[in-house]
């Protein structure tokens, strides 16, 4: 009963929603990756994607979905299925330049001074901001650690406007006190937090979700409105009422609109109720037209610069 239900409001009420008004809308956080051929002939996999998903990640799979959802830009952030190389993701932004930006994976395996390097590299290509994953570091190794790479590049960031995205993927409340460094020793530096910060709805994620709300006070830090179904626990599904009532609107009301961005997930948000256009859609429809503003583009164009139109 439950899941017709929800077929019913996805056909129904988030597009009435959505309808209310039209604007611009910039998918702030996703993926693409080569497809098992790509693969195979010019951009081998650091390690395989999902089977059901490896052949439908490309940046022409990505845009038609985008097309359908109304989506007018994305951010593309680099797969860990091609690791520290960015060569897949460069080529889809230079071939699509109005469309695509690039968020870069940061290596802590390189030293300093190689690390800035490789991010002023990398900026010249269309990477416009840098992913922390902690999970990447050895065991035991800050992301703020004074003398690393990681350090390095956050201070070099500030410098040249390019936002740092964490991914906390097993919870906020282990990386707080190294985010906290992180901020400050570089409080110019602009910090984004993926997926709602990973505060699913549970016990554990309602603690952590304090500390996120926490952050709200460094007006340098905003969160991704991304990956819905990564915050469910075990207590929601689409069209996440629940999120909505527990995590957005408490998120809207500590950060305001201007520090909150939506984000699909895609190609992992094609295995979930609603898919690409139920990701989208849901938060539009959750949002007045002065919110919807900041939060479908302003707040992305404001951090990574501005998309270019639709041709």
């Amino acid at each position: 009963m439950m899941r017709l239900f929800s077929l019913v409001y996805l056909v129904c009420a988030i597009p009435e929603a959505a309808a209310a008004f039209s604007m611009k809308i910039i998918d702030s956080h996703l993926h693409v990756w080569a497809s098992k051929s790509e693969a195979e002939s010019n951009f081998p996999y650091d390690q395989p994607p999902p089977d059901s998903l490896q052949n439908n990640a490309t940046p022409e799979a990505l845009l038609e979905k985008m097309d359908k959802a109304g989506v007018d830009g994305a951010l593309i952030v680099q797969p860990i299925n091609h690791k520290y190389d960015h060569s897949y993701v460069a080529n889809a932004i230079k071939k699509y330049p109005h469309k695509f930006k690039g968020m870069l994976l940061h290596d802590p395996e390189l030293s300093p001074e190689m690390a800035v390097k490789r991010l002023e590299e990398l900026v010249l290509s269309g990477y416009v901001g840098v992913r922390f994953n902690p999970y990447l570091w050895n065991e035991g190794e800050l992301m703020s650690a004074d003398g690393g790479g990681g350090l390095a590049v956050y201070k070099r960031c500030a410098e040249l406007g390019c936002p740092v995205g964490v991914m906390c993927f097993k919870g906020l409340e282990l990386h707080y006190d190294d985010i906290l460094a992180l901020i400050e020793k570089s409080p110019d530096t602009q910090l984004v937090l993926d997926h709602l910060g990973f505060c699913a709805l549970n016990e554990k994620g309602d603690e952590a979700f304090k500390q996120l709300l926490a952050l709200s006070k460094y007006p340098n830090v905003s969160v991704k409105v991304s990956a819905l179904f990564r915050n469910t626990g075990s207590v929601d599904s689409f069209p996440y009422d629940k999120v909505k009532a527990e995590r957005f609107q408490p998120l809207l009301e500590a950060f305001g609109s201007g520090r909150l961005m939506v984000g699909s997930d895609f190609p992992y948000v094609l295995e979930t109720e609603g898919g690409y256009d139920g990701a989208i859609n849901t938060v539009k429809s959750w949002l007045d037209k002065d919110d919807a503003e900041a939060v479908l583009f302003g707040t992305a164009e404001r951090l990574f610069g501005k998309w270019g139109v639709l041709e």
